[in-house]
């Protein structure tokens, strides 16, 4: 998929089968378990709804649906589903697709709770790429932040659709670094789709419906709740070939998205950062659990397998487009500015450290430090200085 979005069908379904797919899915007492139970047992969604109230109750130990379920279902008490069918015509780029579709994504029928149907604003074809998911702190460093985007930046040109959960911080970082290249990204939320939140990532959110999608399991209508934050973890690792974790600390939601990854027999990548930073001891953690270890992009490529020919999906940029080439090498800069970045390395470090360690003044450092963070070289956070380059 290309960032020429080819726009297919909205829903595969038939508008009166669509209506009971969604009927089931708001009728209280029908969990995603209790749909798939039902759906196995009568056969497709229309077995279900001509199904008798004796036929449901002798279901009920078999799969699970509660009683008032089987009431609701039987005396056609059917829920309020118009928030749904109002949002799906609003507008070209919002879809459904139901379980049944050809284009649910193969990798999500894995899981024992799939949801049954997705809500999805922008292009489906997408969720058929291959992913990864990039999850991290809401509060990273300045270099934290830089490595979410190079990384994203670099995985999207190789074919690479970048999976995360458009929240604040790392996963920001993430969604903009993958639409800079070429593969996209999808952000998978926890509510309803009638809604952008975090607010400040309205424009990121319509970014990501013009080249990738933004997608849910949740009906519109649904407002953010705490609880629903794992439930969105669990579809970011396994719509994903592996999850790469930037920077997180030790209770962190991004480790329960590791975590889902490896109960889903993915493969899970953490970056390594300085052992001063807070930020980095989730990731050294996984690393002490078993993941992989990365310095690049290219790291994770290799462990992937990732073919020429899923490459080959991609229009070459022009080389002058190269993430290499997007800054000016160190090298053009002059011996005093070379010199300052040796002392400055990769630890965040104030002036006042420069000074002693350097022998410039404090002018002279602060000088080549603005210069230095308009090439590109450094950046600044509370502060204190690292190296990005």
């Amino acid at each position: 998929m290309n960032k020429h979005r080819i726009e297919p069908a909205r829903t595969a379904e038939p508008q009166h089968t669509l209506q009971n797919w969604l009927y089931l899915r708001h009728t209280a007492g029908v969990s995603n378990r209790t749909f798939h139970a039902l759906l196995e047992l009568f056969g497709n969604i229309e077995g279900i709804f001509n199904a008798s109230h004796k036929q449901l109750s002798a279901a009920s130990t078999e799969t699970g649906i509660k009683p008032s379920a089987i009431s609701a279902l039987s005396n056609e008490e059917r829920p309020d589903i118009n928030a749904d069918l109002s949002w799906l015509n609003q507008d070209s780029s919002h879809h459904i697709i139901t379980l049944s579709d050809p284009g649910y994504p193969a990798q999500l029928k894995q899981l024992t709770d799939a949801p049954p149907l997705l809500y999805v604003r922008g292009d489906p074809e997408y969720l058929a790429q291959p992913q990864l998911a990039m999850v991290g702190t809401r509060n990273p460093t300045a270099a934290g932040r830089n490595t979410a985007t190079e990384f994203a930046h670099h995985l999207s040109d190789a074919g690479i659709t970048i999976t995360s959960g458009l929240a604040t911080g790392i996963d920001g970082a993430s969604h903009e670094g993958a639409l800079r290249g070429l593969a996209g990204s999808i952000a998978v939320v926890a509510h309803g789709l009638d809604i952008v939140y975090p607010a400040q990532h309205q424009q990121l959110a319509q970014n990501i419906t013009e080249h990738g999608a933004v997608i849910s399991e949740m009906p519109i209508g649904t407002q953010l709740q705490r609880g629903l934050f794992p439930r969105r973890n669990r579809l970011i690792s396994a719509l994903s070939l592996g999850t790469l974790v930037v920077e997180a600390a030790q209770k962190s939601g991004s480790l329960i998205t590791a975590r889902y990854a490896l109960e889903q027999n993915k493969e899970v990548f953490a970056i390594p950062g300085s052992i001063h930073n807070p930020m980095a001891r989730g990731c050294h953690q996984l690393i002490r659990q078993g993941a992989k270890l990365v310095e690049t992009a290219s790291d994770i490529l290799e462990e992937l397998c990732i073919s020429v020919s899923q490459i080959q999906k991609y229009p070459k940029k022009s080389e002058s487009n190269t993430q290499e080439n997007l800054n000016d090498s160190p090298q053009a800069l002059d011996p005093d500015h070379q010199k300052l970045l040796k002392c400055l390395a990769y630890e965040p470090t104030s002036i006042d450290e420069l000074v002693l360690s350097s022998n410039f003044t404090a002018a002279e450092v602060a000088s080549m430090l603005l210069i230095l963070e308009l090439e590109g070289a450094v950046v600044s956070q509370d502060g204190r200085y690292t190296c990005v380059n």
